[in-house]
């Protein structure tokens, strides 16, 4: 398990084989909030913290089959 404070602005997020997947723009409760630049209809969207496999090298890992949401 991880800590959520380790999750910082601007750090970036993948999927489990390594593909980017967003932004952090802040963490809400138990949700990873992405910047609105990095999704297709420039709104924000949320990732669960219960996603998160890992945090290493000031990224973030998904866990294998998270569903990424529409519009990232």
């Amino acid at each position: 398990m991880f800590e959520k404070l380790r999750i910082k602005e601007h750090m970036e997020i993948a999927d489990a084989s390594g593909q980017h997947v967003g932004t952090v723009d802040d963490v809400e409760d138990e949700r990873i909030k992405l910047t609105r630049t990095d999704s297709n209809d420039h709104m924000h969207h949320y990732l669960p913290l219960e996603a998160v496999e890992k945090i290493a090298d000031n990224r973030i890992y998904l866990k294998q089959g998270t569903q990424i949401p529409v519009g990232v």
